[in-house]
């Protein structure tokens, strides 16, 4: 017994077909199916000699369905909307690309992980690729969408998200701790100050000696210095009651509300850096991305 099928025009000659009747030329169908004019010239002849009768009427600068033509289209219409349905029921869904955010350690621990589970909850389906680095990334080159980057506010490129200022944090325990409490800037000769090592100028280093000065004590000798490699590091020693570090707010708002740190005097010393918001060109075209930038926005908008 004959296949059925075997009796049929090949598909690509069908889809070929459809998309000359669609455009009314051959020159524009060959430019939406990505070939030459003539092999396009080629199938449609191909598919009328598989039938034994032509579907176009060749006229003056254009083309026109015949009798078997405009049957064969409307069948082949019918055809590849089925089949398009059926294929598209079937086919496994394609998973979307996480969406990319660069940002520095700091920002990344402090400020951005802890708010981020309500844009996941809010957002069922997005998926979030998080890279907390010091490294400057070339968002477009590396494949991110976004980057939250903490600058010097002068020249810096992006959308500033909000600024920073410094103040002097400990643990409650350290602050009650006798026989030196913490009362003025003048009882850290007692203490044990944090800092942060920056020997690559690439993170972001405790500016101790500029607020001494500030508070007028700039020969301030503390009994001891822990020196870390991160700000992380030097907040976790911090929040254990190791001694005091300069804090950065908004990003130790979360430890201050919580009572896991406390300010035991002065003010807050604002910088010259702020945190900028920047997004890839591709990210106009993704929703997603799109969320994720207007979800930092308001997050900052409330700092």
């Amino acid at each position: 017994m004959s296949n059925p099928a075997q009796r049929l025009p090949p598909l690509d000659l069908l889809v070929s077909f459809e998309a000359v009747a669609r455009r009314g030329s051959i020159t524009a169908a060959a430019a939406e199916r990505f070939i030459t004019q003539s092999a396009l010239s080629r199938q449609v002849q191909a598919l009328e000699a598989a039938l034994g009768v032509p579907v176009f009427e060749r006229r003056h600068r254009a083309l026109a369905l015949t009798p078997a033509g405009e049957r064969l289209l409307a069948a082949t219409r019918a055809a590849m909307a089925q089949l398009t349905e059926a294929v598209n029921a079937i086919r496994a869904p394609v998973a979307p690309a996480p969406l990319a955010l660069t940002t520095t350690p700091s920002f990344a621990a402090l400020w951005l992980i802890p708010r981020l589970a309500g844009f996941t909850r809010d957002h069922p389906g997005v998926d979030v690729r998080l890279d907390a680095s010091f490294e400057r990334r070339d968002l477009q080159r590396d494949g991110f969408d976004l980057a939250v980057r903490y600058q010097p506010m002068d020249g810096a490129a992006g959308e500033r998200l909000f600024g920073e200022a410094l103040v002097p944090v400990c643990s409650p325990a350290l602050l009650r701790r006798k026989p030196h409490p913490l009362a003025q800037p003048a009882d850290l000769v007692h203490h044990t100050l944090l800092q942060v090592a920056d020997p690559g100028g690439t993170s972001m280093p405790l500016e101790w000696e500029p607020w001494l000065r500030q508070l007028g004590q700039p020969h301030l000798q503390p009994v001891a210095r822990l020196t870390f490699n991160s700000y992380n590091e030097a907040i976790a020693a911090a929040v254990a009651g190791h001694g005091i570090t300069l804090g950065r707010r908004p990003l130790i708002d979360g430890l201050l509300k919580k009572r896991q740190l406390v300010v035991p005097f002065g003010e807050a010393t604002a910088t010259a850096r702020a945190y900028f918001l920047i997004l890839a060109p591709g990210a106009a075209q993704r929703p997603d991305a799109q969320a994720l930038a207007a979800w930092l926005r308001a997050q900052a908008a409330v700092v």
